[in-house]
């Protein structure tokens, strides 16, 4: 396995603060502007701005040329990410009670590991 660069994991962390800006734009967009309810915000926010990921990561983070085989396989990296985020803002926002408008943005940050190795892989290869 490659060396995971220093670099690489910053320009990650970068990655995840602008995706999570643009998820959070849509899910604001979809659960207050449209008022859908929040877990169909959720996924539809999340599915949109995983498109701006998988570009932000093969051109900026990874510097790989982006290809469909990548692109159709990027979704899988997120199926971690969907699972443990949907289930953080199901808990924080019906158990926890905590405002649906902040319960994303503290979901997001659980599955931000597993979403690195995962997308480096893929996108490395």
């Amino acid at each position: 396995m490659q060396k995971i660069s220093k670099n690489e994991t910053i320009k990650f962390i970068i990655v995840g603060f602008v995706n999570t800006f643009h998820y959070y734009l849509w899910y604001l967009l979809f659960t207050e502007g449209l008022s859908i309810h929040y877990l169909v915000g959720h996924w539809l926010s999340f599915l949109i701005s995983m498109v701006g990921s998988f570009y932000l990561n093969t051109y900026f983070t990874y510097q790989s040329k982006p290809s469909w085989k990548k692109f159709f396989q990027f979704p899988l990296t997120y199926v971690v990410n969907i699972t443990v985020s949907t289930s953080a803002l199901y808990i924080l926002t019906e158990w926890l009670q905590i405002d649906n408008k902040l319960a994303p943005l503290l979901a997001s940050g659980a599955a931000i590991p597993f979403t690195f190795l995962l997308s480096r892989k893929i996108l490395k290869s």
